[in-house]
Order: structure tokens, then C-alpha cells, then sequence
């Protein structure tokens, strides 16, 4: 699993005049859970943009005032005009405890409904799995070999290893639409 850094400073005073002017600093205030009792800091804004914004699941080497501990991202708060990122929680990880992640998924494989015109929907884009921190996924790869056009590939195909998928088995997770053109194609044809 991909691991990114984010450089912290503890924090001393609690509150919401202390979080606004950390905020108009450019700083955001975190605050990470897990063994013992959390630990309230706060780190950069800028350092959140491989964490926050981006597509990919990955861990977080907190460094705290040198004390350093891997913890996965557990919630954010955005400020609701600006979207500017104003508060983040973290969950340390144990390696003897599971942990749940939304992990993005990948698509492999040729499909015959692809090849013929069709085109691949997806309709979820990442999977909430649970595993030890040691065996999650970066990315759950799910097959498209041999779909047809008009078929989906659902949660149940998935081949889930050393991790277990927390979406209902009978979850469409793709399917390979008709185009317009074929559709009407098809309709003449009968």
C-alpha cells in the first residue's frame, strides 16, 4: 500500500477560536485515535493533497513532533461555501486489528461487449473492504473477460483473497452498455 507523510505539530489549546486562526494560517487541525489516547495536532494544508484529493487508497505516516505512527484517514470536513479542507480524523492502525477502506477498483481483462461497440459503465468506482493493514489491496482488480453487451459483472465475481468486500454479493459493480447505434441497429434487425 502506498504510504504518504504528513508532518504534524501538537496542539495545546482546544477550541474553535484556536481552529480558526490555525486555519487562517493555512494549517488544518487533525486529531488521530487508536492506542491510548488521541493525540490532538495539526499539519499544513498543502500536505493533504496526495491524501484528500486524489483517487488512490493509501496509508499516512503521521510525524508528530518526531513521534511517528501509520494511520489511514478516517474522516474529513470541508467548509461548505470554499471546499477548503477544515478538519481531519485519523485512525492509527493496529497490526493485529482489521480496518475498513473505500479502495478504488481496476478493470482487467478484453470483453467481447467492449470490442463490439459497447461501453463500459461503471457504477461503483471503489469497494469499502475490510482486511489487516498488512494485506489491503492498493486497488480491487475486477474481471471484464468475456462480457457481452447488456451484461454486468456483480460484488459475488470478485475474487477477494486475504480481504473481504462489505457491498451485498448481488451489487452490480460494471456493466457493458448498448450504444444508440447498435440499439437501433438491433431493433431493424427484428
Amino acid at each position: 500500500m502506498k504510504t504518504v507523510e504528513v508532518v504534524g505539530f501538537k496542539r495545546a489549546d482546544l477550541g474553535k477560536t484556536v481552529a480558526k486562526r490555525l486555519r487562517a494560517e493555512g494549517n488544518v487541525p487533525c486529531v488521530v485515535y487508536g492506542k491510548g489516547e488521541p493525540v490532538h495536532f495539526y499539519a499544513p494544508m498543502y500536505l493533504f493533497r496526495e491524501v484528500v484529493y486524489t483517487p488512490e487508497a493509501c496509508f499516512v505516516k503521521l510525524n508528530i513532533e518526531g513521534e511517528e505512527k501509520i494511520a489511514i484517514i478516517q474522516d474529513t470536513q470541508f467548509h461548505p461555501v470554499s471546499e477548503t479542507l477544515m478538519h481531519a480524523d485519523f485512525l492509527e492502525l493496529q497490526d493485529d486489528k482489521p480496518v475498513k477502506m473505500e479502495i478504488p477498483v481496476s478493470f482487467v481483462g478484453t470483453s467481447p461487449g467492449l470490442q463490439m461497440g459497447g461501453k463500459l459503465v461503471a457504477k461503483l468506482r471503489k469497494l469499502k473492504v475490510r482486511a489487516l493493514p498488512a494485506n489491503m489491496p492498493q486497488t480491487v482488480e475486477v474481471s471484464v473477460e468475456g462480457l457481452d453487451l447488456g451484461k454486468s459483472v456483480k460484488v459475488a465475481a470478485v475474487e477477494a483473497k486475504d480481504f473481504e468486500i462489505l457491498y451485498n454479493p448481488s451489487v452490480t459493480i460494471a456493466s457493458i452498455a448498448i450504444p444508440r447505434a447498435l440499439r437501433s441497429a438491433q431493433s431493424k434487425a427484428q
